[in-house]
């Protein structure tokens, strides 16, 4: 179930990419999507290859970056700053990215969140959003 949830959500990524190459009308998401994919010229080659991309494993224990995970944190932060959930975190993303620029910024977001959600997962409870936007704020 887990690899086919992997396989459809890769699939995603591609089926955007694809339509963004091809100059389609894209709608929603897929612009999101797609926007991200621009931003990550880096994984334009892979998007282009459907098996690999659909079949490679990215184990961190082998330094190895999962580009569809990276992309996903981008998508999920800015979720976040859209909906300003956790409250605070578009006032702490504006001010951030005054310094850094909107990427970077997503950037060093990201490890506060990481570290949020493996935390929540080794304790086997929620993410704790106090933690994560203390986090937040020390980038500052």
């Amino acid at each position: 179930m887990i690899s086919a949830q992997r396989e459809n959500l890769r699939r995603y990524y591609l089926t955007c990419w694809q339509k963004q190459q091809a100059g389609q009308v894209l709608e929603g998401l897929e612009k999101q999507v797609a926007a991200v994919i621009l931003e990550h010229p880096e994984y334009h080659a892979l998007l282009t290859e459907s098996e690999r991309a659909l079949q490679q494993d990215y184990a961190p224990e082998h330094g190895a970056s999962n580009p569809f995970l990276h992309m996903g944190l981008h998508l999920g932060l800015r979720e976040q700053v859209a909906t300003n959930r956790p409250v605070g975190i578009r006032d702490i993303y504006d001010n951030l990215a005054e310094r850094y620029g909107p990427h970077d910024t997503e950037h060093l977001m990201m490890e506060c969140l990481v570290a949020n959600l493996w935390q929540a997962q080794q304790q086997q409870q929620p993410p704790d959003e106090t933690t994560y936007l203390n986090c937040l704020v020390k980038l500052g």
